[in-house]
């Protein structure tokens, strides 16, 4: 299949590579020439232009956040201007409800596909070709995407015919793994200052209660206070987190403790941790309880 990828990233630049891997002939934008490189040597073509990226039945982007999509998709010689008619534009982004509907419309309108498919899973399940797609949009045009899906994730959930809902379900996703960092952070503050060992107390929640890969991976980062490279930075949990409550707002749902989280990581940013994995939520529990603050 003849792919077009933009956007190599921690995530992209894996999902790319798992492409190629998988035989598919993808061609390659970003910014940085250096990482244009990297995929080329292993099979990539590169491309001078997002529009060279569209010219394949399918380009999928995989950006930070809405202003890069927005840059990528809607400018002058961008992928809305660029994508053939009946070709699919796969976001993979975690964006606003209000950008998705907006490019679902304008692709539409261009007798272009749009599907939005925004991935659960860091950088190593990225590398490893294990992520949770979550994919909606028209079905033919997801049908179409399943090869995409297929070679960068484990498993793919399609919800709706409406890009908008896999876009509300990744955000609420998002939410709650930010929501889970700030409580097991608090608790986790707590055993500490009685002088119970971070790594011991998680290796009983996580053996009891709550065996789960969120608070496996979080309370890991957390108990070895392992918070660079970021897998994701904290910065972008605000992000994601700021989109939500946009959500709530638009939908007229109160989202108190997405407000509260969003406190908390403004916290951290005012203390420098902007770049930190955003399970560094957890320096500030330990900060007010009396520890460091973040490095």
């Amino acid at each position: 299949m003849e792919i077009g990828f933009i956007g190599l990233g921690n995530m992209g630049a894996a999902m790319a590579a798992n492409l190629v891997g998988a035989g598919h002939h993808v061609t390659v934008y970003n910014r940085s020439a250096d990482k244009v490189s990297a995929l080329v040597e292993r099979g990539a073509a590169p491309a001078a232009s997002v529009a060279e990226a569209c010219r394949g039945d399918i380009v999928v982007s995989m950006l930070a956040d809405d202003a890069a999509v927005e840059a990528v998709a809607l400018s002058d010689g961008g992928i809305c201007s660029a994508l053939a008619p009946g070709a699919v534009h796969v976001s993979c982004s975690t964006v606003s409800v209000a950008l998705t509907d907006r490019l679902t419309a304008i692709h539409a309108e261009a007798g272009q596909r749009f599907v939005s498919a925004p991935v659960f899973g860091r950088p190593e399940a990225a590398a490893a070709a294990k992520l949770f797609v979550v994919a909606a949009g028209d079905p033919a045009a997801v049908e179409d995407a399943a090869p995409v899906f297929e070679a960068v994730g484990q498993r793919t959930f399609v919800v709706s015919d409406e890009p908008r809902a896999a876009c509300l379900i990744k955000l609420s996703g998002n939410f709650l793994i930010a929501s889970v960092i700030e409580a097991l952070s608090e608790a986790m503050a707590l055993v500490a200052k009685a002088g119970v060992g971070k790594q011991d107390y998680l290796d009983i929640l996580t053996s009891t209660l709550f065996d789960a890969p969120v608070y496996r991976t979080y309370g890991g980062l957390m108990a070895r206070g392992q918070f660079e490279p970021a897998g994701f930075a904290a910065t972008l949990g605000l992000k994601d987190v700021r989109l939500a409550l946009a959500a709530g707002e638009q939908f007229n749902v109160p989202l108190p403790i997405a407000s509260l989280v969003r406190d908390r990581f403004l916290t951290l940013l005012a203390h420098g941790g902007g770049e930190l994995d955003w399970s560094a939520l957890s320096t500030i529990a330990d900060l007010e309880s009396g520890g460091h603050p973040p490095r």
